[in-house]
């Protein structure tokens, strides 16, 4: 429905009036001729009236039809107003028992018995729900007189108001008719074809023909008049009140009682969903599939199905942008179709750009075309924006900054006042949402807080006008500030209990981080360098820790960030060397962690010294330097004891834990992790206190407590499931599969083993990763990070700080998961000897091995413990956690005997500073040669 277009034409290219003529003629038995000899006027003009020749003629010779023909009373009425040109009413009978007042033969009353005056519905795919609700909203007792439906043109508004009020037939026995505005109308046009269409010819016959019988009345495309259709309605609604009025339209009318339902644009899939049967699931994608149908017979080949997925997203779910774009699939595959079409979604273009609906009451065949104005979807869209103020355009410019949703709070800090750094004007956005929802700009999705999004079409409008102005620019560089806001908002939670809620929050923002660092890298250094730095936790979480570290190099060898605050920088400094730990790179950056340190120390930043402090224990260890690492998490207790600092308390005494199982105190870990689970039962950290009992399995295996440690462990298993962790379900799964082994419950243990293979499965992202830069960074940071790409094993975000089972120390926001082939946590991702890349095997490769090697050794097959052992060790030998390697080395030698493993796990233990246990020093016992 767009005012440039007044829907005259009738079957058959013919207008209404022609049609009304035509009829009328015919049930009178006359001929052309004969008419216009009783008309008095001339035969060609009956003639190009009928073929629609001339669709506006004078009103004198209207009226000589009507007299002529002999109408009267409704018909009369509906004939005067369809050759005026101002309103369309379908043709068909208002009354089953009255003569057709409003053009052809009569369609037959609903089996209820209700006439309906209306075109039939058209296929509707994805709007089962709208259907539904708008169905029962129209058949409930207590209902306002009328409900506006309002959205953009091609939404699907007249397509739904028409399937709505075909559903809901029965609950009117007075009747369900429907007109259709067009530009120019006034008030008394309005009104007489609302009655005509009803079968009354005037307003006051109207009550008396519907004897307070509920009556439903459809009015498209309000927007072609709204004032006057308005007055219509309040006078249409006081005169009538059992009758109910269904509105479509760009925005409400403005009535009394008027109740106002956006229309939204249809589901689409997220970026991750390809597969042709989940695809089928989300209604754009079903709809682009079905008119895609119509025009080529064979279905998307399933190479085509990423560039179907990527279209409808780029169309936003727009009913109509996706029929105009799967119409040009006669001539091109999907493929093409994004290349050539996805960055000019704007300018489809349709001669029918609203009309489906009622062209739908048109018998196919015949008819010269009809002509028609193309209108483009830019088009379309202005039409919308330019029903707002002046301040209300600049606010959604200012809104199309935002690559996803959105919540309130976010909308009113970039919608505040630059000028006003005290935020002492308050601009509360709330009238503005409800505008721009109300005007289906808008669209609301879900109950939490980002759940606001301007619709795609509206917002590459809104970018086009913006760049037009000259605005772009300077609405990105606010963007950057208010993300950079969030996520230094967001950052403390991701630690401790909070953590889930935070990481799905910056989870929710991915899109609008990304916009924002890529813009601010180079328009805002400064903004981009603090953004950056609070990002690291949640980088690490999500396995972006190449791409992040990327970042944080380029940002801080940019000469613009020089003189940027020492404490911000130290920050990004610590960043990079946390980040760096995850992918074996972490010697590279202990002087970056050092550098942080000292800054953190003079400025007597607390939380910045315990984080750079627990980072340097974990680079420390992973380069050998074990009594140094000790000593930095010891420096770590003690200051967070000094400060109160309960949860730092809490990971410097887990990370000691593990120097302690190191030297072979397993009395000493014992004791060390109850004070772990204290700790953390003290600040609340469930995950953090389910992880140090997850060790403590560990431990009481080690020390030969194979029941307890199964025990424990399964206990941990389940809790880590229900907390939705099952990378670390699947690592101590290893532990309680390593100590059946080891208890010669090989059955158990074979089980075990089926469980880890069959959920080893490693996930894809939620959400586009993060793009790191392509520049290179030159000076001190230019060390090239190893290349790999930015994936995260299923479940391997874990609380900041927390080592998991068999684990080695880790950094504050570690993502502690093992791809060393341990099948536990321990060091950060990726983590290898002295600092070297590791290929990232599947994490529970090694722990697989070296139970398979335990179950064969039980068992008496020494050729095949010795293959599964030989695979843990190579699995491991660049891993973080080297008691895996030790216990496998300890296994091969025990079942070969051979010397060169002998001096292998000699050389391993002294590289790591690992003391063998006595049980694994009697499985060595006659090996070693005497004297």
């Amino acid at each position: 429905m767009t005012p440039a277009l007044d829907h005259q034409l009738a079957p058959g290219g013919r207008t209404p009036l022609a049609e009304l003529l035509r009829g009328h003629r015919l049930r009178a038995g006359l001929t052309q001729a004969e008419l216009a000899q009783r008309a008095g006027i001339g035969v060609r003009t009956v003639r190009d009236l009928e073929r629609g020749r001339s669709s506006r003629p004078q009103r004198t010779t209207v009226e000589l039809l009507a007299d002529a023909l002999g109408l009267t009373d409704g018909p009369r009425v509906a004939f005067l107003t369809t050759a005026r040109g101002r309103v369309t009413v379908p043709a068909v009978a208002a009354d089953p028992g009255r003569a057709p007042g409003a053009g052809s033969a009569p369609r037959e009353p609903d089996p209820s018995g209700t006439p309906i005056a209306l075109p039939p519905p058209v296929e509707l795919i994805g709007r089962e729900r709208d259907l539904a609700d708008l169905a029962a909203l129209l058949t409930t007792d207590h209902w306002p007189p009328v409900v506006t439906l309002v959205g953009l043109a091609g939404v699907g508004k007249t397509a739904l108001a028409l399937a709505v009020a075909h559903e809901v037939v029965a609950a009117y026995p007075g009747g369900v008719a429907g007109v259709l505005v067009g530009e120019g109308s006034d008030a008394a046009d309005v009104l007489a074809a609302m009655s005509a269409v009803l079968g009354a010819v005037r307003l006051p016959d109207l009550a008396v023909r519907l004897r307070n019988r509920p009556a439903l009345l459809l009015v498209d495309a309000a927007e072609r008049a709204p004032d006057p259709l308005a007055e219509a309605l309040r006078q249409l609604t006081d005169a009538v009140p059992s009758l109910r009025v269904l509105v479509t339209g760009r925005h409400p009318v403005g009535v009394p009682g008027e109740l106002v339902r956006p229309v939204a644009p249809l589901d689409v899939p997220p970026a991750d969903v390809v597969d042709a049967a989940d695809l089928a699931r989300y209604p754009a994608a079903a709809l682009f599939a079905a008119r895609l149908a119509r025009v080529r017979p064979e279905p998307p080949d399933p190479r085509e199905l990423p560039a179907l997925a990527a279209l409808v997203r780029r169309l936003g779910g727009l009913p109509l942008a996706i029929e105009l774009m799967a119409a040009r699939g006669r001539i091109l595959d999907l493929d093409e179709l994004l290349d050539r079409y996805g960055d000019r979604v704007l300018d489809l273009a349709s001669p029918d750009l609203g009309r489906r609906g009622w062209e739908a009451a048109e018998p196919a065949g015949s008819g010269r075309p009809r002509a028609a104005v193309a209108v483009t979807l830019r088009e379309a869209v202005a039409t919308s924006y330019r029903l707002l103020a002046a301040s209300e355009r600049a606010a959604v410019r200012r809104l199309s900054a935002f690559a996803n949703r959105w919540s309130v709070e976010l909308a009113e800090e970039l919608l505040a006042d630059e000028a006003d750094r005290d935020g002492a004007v308050v601009v509360d956005p709330v009238p503005l949402l409800d505008r721009l929802v109300e005007l289906g700009l808008v669209s609301v999705r879900g109950a939490g807080p980002f759940r606001f999004r301007l619709l795609d079409a509206v917002r590459d409008f809104a970018v086009e006008r913006a760049a037009g102005l000259g605005e772009l620019t300077a609405i990105r560089r606010r963007h950057a500030v208010v993300v950079a806001r969030l996520v230094t908002r967001t950052a403390p939670d991701l630690v401790g209990a909070k953590l889930a809620a935070a990481v799905r929050q910056l989870d929710e923002a991915t899109s609008d981080i990304s916009a924002a660092l890529a813009h601010a890298a180079t328009d805002d250094p400064l903004t981009a360098l603090r953004l950056a730095a609070a990002l690291t936790r949640w980088w690490r979480l999500r396995g972006r820790d190449v791409s992040g570290r990327q970042w944080l190099r380029r940002l801080l060898a940019d000469p613009r960030t020089a003189d940027a605050d020492p404490v911000l920088r130290a920050w990004a400094l610590l960043g990079v060397a946390r980040l760096a730990a995850e992918h074996g790179a972490g010697a590279q950056e202990l002087p970056a962690a050092r550098a942080a340190l000292d800054v953190f120390a003079a400025h007597g930043e607390v939380t910045g010294e315990l984080e750079a402090r627990t980072v340097l224990c974990v680079l420390l260890v992973a380069t050998g330097e074990h009594d140094e690492g000790r000593e930095q998490a010891q420096a770590v207790l003690a200051l967070a004891t000094r400060h109160g600092r309960i949860r730092d308390m809490a990971v410097a005494q887990n990370n000691l834990t593990w120097h302690e199982i190191r030297l072979g105190d397993l009395t000493g870990a014992r004791r060390r992790l109850a004070i772990v689970d204290r700790l953390a039962a003290q600040c609340d950290e469930r995950r953090l206190r389910l992880l140090a009992r997850a060790n403590l399995a560990d431990v009481a295996r080690l020390q030969g407590r194979y029941a307890e440690a199964v025990e424990q462990g399964r206990r941990v298993a389940g809790a880590l499931a229900d907390l939705g962790d099952p990378g670390h379900r699947r690592r101590v799964l290893g532990t309680v599969g390593l100590a059946l082994a080891r208890d010669g419950r090989l059955d158990e243990a074979v089980d075990v083993l089926a469980e880890l293979r069959a959920e080893a499965r490693p996930v894809p992202l939620p959400g586009p990763a993060v793009p790191g830069p392509a520049v290179p960074v030159d000076g001190p940071l230019a060390a090239a990070a190893p290349s790999r790409r930015d994936v995260v094993p299923s479940g391997s975000a874990l609380p900041d700080g927390v080592v998991a089972a068999r684990s080695g120390p880790v950094s504050p926001g570690a993502v502690v998961s093992s791809p060393s082939g341990s099948g536990r946590p321990g060091w950060p991702v990726g983590q290898g000897r002295a600092g070297t890349a590791v290929a990232n095997p599947q994490p529970e490769e090694g722990i697989v091995a070296l139970i398979e090697g335990t179950v064969a050794q039980h068992r008496g097959d020494r050729e095949l413990a010795a293959e599964w052992f030989g695979a843990a060790v190579e699995a491991g030998v660049d891993g973080q956690y080297r008691r895996d390697v030790v216990e496998a080395l300890v296994g091969l030698a025990a079942s070969t005997g051979d010397p060169t493993v002998l001096d292998r796990l000699d050389r391993a233990c002294r590289e790591s500073g690992i003391r063998l246990l006595p049980d694994e020093q009697d499985l060595l016992r006659g090996l070693r040669p005497v004297g």
